[in-house]
C-alpha cells in the first residue's frame, strides 16, 4: 500500500511571516495558518463556526516570497506535507510534539487589497483575479484566446512583423 502525505490549505496569516536562516544559508519562514470551518449544529440549528491554526515552515525562494509579500491577515493557499516534531521540554524534561506541514508550493490568494485586518500591505506580488469575459465569467485556463485588442495607434506606422526575420527550422518549433 503507498503511503500519501499531502496537505492543502486555505486560510489567513494568524500573524506575520517569520523568516530566518539555517547555518547552511537557507531561508525558512514560519506562518501562523487560520483555517475557519463554518457549519450547522444539528441540535441548535445555528450557524458555528470552528477554526483551526497550523504552523507552515516555507524553504528557500518561497520563504524570501512569503516574508516579503505577505503580512498578518493576508489569504493564501498552501499545498505541502505534514511532520510530527518532537523535542524534550527544557524546563519539565517532559516529551513534547507539534504536528505542522512543510510548504511545498504557496500561492496569494485575491488581490492587493484583500485581507483582514493589516492584510493587503504587503506591496502585491499576490495572484491578481483573472479579466472576466462577456457573461461575467472568468477566463478558463487553457481556452483559446479571445481576438486581439485593436491598435491603440490607428494613425501611426503598421507594426512590423516580429518573426518575420527569423530562421528557424520546422522541427524545431515545439507545437
Amino acid at each position: 500500500m503507498a503511503n500519501i502525505n499531502i496537505v492543502i490549505l486555505a486560510g489567513n496569516l494568524t500573524r506575520d511571516p517569520e523568516m530566518r536562516y539555517t547555518p547552511s544559508g537557507t531561508a525558512v519562514t514560519t506562518l501562523g495558518l487560520a483555517i475557519n470551518r463554518r457549519y450547522r449544529d444539528s441540535k441548535t440549528n445555528e450557524w458555528r463556526e470552528d477554526v483551526t491554526f497550523v504552523d507552515v515552515d516555507l524553504f528557500s525562494r518561497q520563504a524570501e516570497i512569503a516574508s516579503q509579500y505577505l503580512s498578518k491577515g493576508r489569504p493564501v493557499l498552501i499545498e505541502g506535507s505534514l511532520r510530527l516534531d518532537q523535542w524534550e521540554d527544557r524546563q519539565t524534561g517532559q516529551k513534547r510534539s507539534k504536528l505542522k506541514v512543510i510548504g511545498n508550493r504557496m500561492q496569494f490568494i485575491g488581490g492587493r487589497g484583500d485581507g483582514g485586518p493589516g492584510g493587503g500591505g504587503g506591496g502585491g506580488g499576490g495572484a491578481a483575479r483573472p479579466p472576466r469575459r462577456e457573461g461575467g465569467a472568468p477566463p478558463r485556463r487553457g481556452a483559446p484566446r479571445d481576438q486581439p485588442p485593436p491598435p491603440q495607434d490607428q494613425d501611426g506606422p503598421p507594426p512590423e512583423d516580429v518573426g518575420q526575420d527569423l530562421d528557424i527550422p520546422e522541427d524545431d518549433i515545439p507545437f
